[in-house]
């Protein structure tokens, strides 16, 4: 199976890395050093985002 294409662009990720305190562990060993966790953690923050950016732009 090939990898797919991502679907955040990296400087997202790196936001939401910032955020959530793992940013640190990113510049160190890169993405594939994080912890499962974290990972979802950031894809829920995501989701999130997203999420209140929907309710904004209906609102106006």
């Amino acid at each position: 199976m090939g990898r797919r294409k991502g679907i955040m662009s990296e400087g997202l990720k790196e936001e939401l890395a910032k955020e959530l305190g793992f940013y640190d562990v990113v510049q160190q060993e890169g993405w594939g050093g994080i912890r499962a966790r974290d990972a979802g953690n950031m894809v829920k923050r995501a989701i999130e985002i997203a999420e209140q950016s929907l309710l904004t732009q209906n609102k106006e």
